[in-house]
């Protein structure tokens, strides 16, 4: 599978450019491109093994050194795009996952799968920027996993998403008033998820339960399709944003059957076109889609089938 041109910035102000009866409603009525494991584009070999992972993993780290590190970072890696490109090509919802560095001094967070990404720090400022000159888009950034992190990390953090961020953080409010129109009325464009009680009683940091984001955990399509319909038909009684992980995920016996070649040439590029054709057949709005998260985000063109699903929700191409 060939993989789209990285320079595609078409999509960098498709919020700003949907049409007012759109940027009317909820955003939770929206269809909203996301990425899974959204920072894994770079990850660091020469760093530990990350405390995300099972006792096992960090044996063999141990005893294979370097190799073990290269066959892990070919099913860590679940994007190939930067924040800005991902940006730039549509991506609007960031799955985050961070931790400390064990035995390292001070308060710093990384990102984390497997093995340790860039500095949270870095990655918020390369949202910001693209922000900074894209004033009419929102992002949503859900800080979903954390890990080997004291009350005082969790502090940091906290510290440094209002410092990185200041006035574009939206203020925790009734989710059916979150409408594009609300955000830009505020001037926010900053939607943060934080899965953990350090979080409670900052107004601008709002809970996990806002945004659920049910995980399949299968490694095969069949299943994954239909548990995404049940979660889908669930998502109601929420009264929340929502979040479909329209992706698979591989077990000890894939990995081993795919050892060298990884993740995507083992596992995504073979199914994704299968998981796009439930994308395509998805419509948004009260009982549809709202955010969906896909491994490898420009390998097919996800962003935009994702972001024309709106068009559904227009009077004159609504389907009955």
């Amino acid at each position: 599978m060939k993989t789209r041109p990285t320079g595609n910035d078409r999509n960098a102000d498709w919020m700003g450019s949907l049409c007012p009866t759109l940027t009317a409603l909820p955003l939770k009525y929206l269809a909203v491109p996301g990425s899974h494991d959204s920072f894994s584009f770079w990850v660091d070999e020469n760093a530990p093994v990350g405390p995300d992972q099972k006792a096992f993993v960090k044996h063999l780290a141990m005893i294979f050194r370097l190799l073990a590190k290269k066959v892990m970072k070919k099913w860590s890696m679940t994007q190939n795009l930067t924040f800005r490109e991902q940006l730039e090509g549509g991506i609007r919802y960031f799955d985050l996952r961070v931790s400390s560095k064990p035995g390292e001094d001070g308060c710093e967070v990384y990102f984390i799968h497997g093995l340790f990404g860039h500095k949270v720090r870095d990655g918020l400022m390369d949202i910001n920027n693209f922000l900074n000159t894209h004033r009419k888009e929102v992002v949503f950034l859900d800080f979903n996993h954390h890990y080997a992190m004291e009350e005082e990390h969790h502090r940091y953090l906290i510290n440094m998403l209002q410092e990185v961020f200041g006035s574009k953080l939206c203020k925790i409010n009734v989710v059916e008033d979150i409408t594009l129109d609300y955000m830009w009325e505020k001037k926010y464009q900053v939607l943060v998820f934080y899965h953990h009680p350090s979080a409670k009683g900052c107004p601008v940091l709002w809970p996990g339960s806002k945004i659920p984001a049910p995980w399949a955990n299968t490694t095969d399509t069949t299943k994954l399709f239909q548990f995404l319909e049940t979660t889908l038909g669930e998502r109601a009684k929420y009264g929340s944003f929502h979040v479909s992980q329209a992706i698979l995920t591989p077990r000890i016996k894939t990995v081993v059957g795919g050892l060298v070649r990884g993740l995507r040439n083992y596992l995504v590029e073979k199914n994704l076109p299968i998981i796009m054709t439930w994308v395509e057949a998805q419509k948004p709005g009260e009982n549809g889609v709202n955010i969906i998260t896909s491994d490898f985000v420009e390998l097919v063109d996800f962003a935009n089938t994702v972001i024309q699903l709106n068009n559904l929700l227009l009077p004159d191409k609504a389907v009955t």
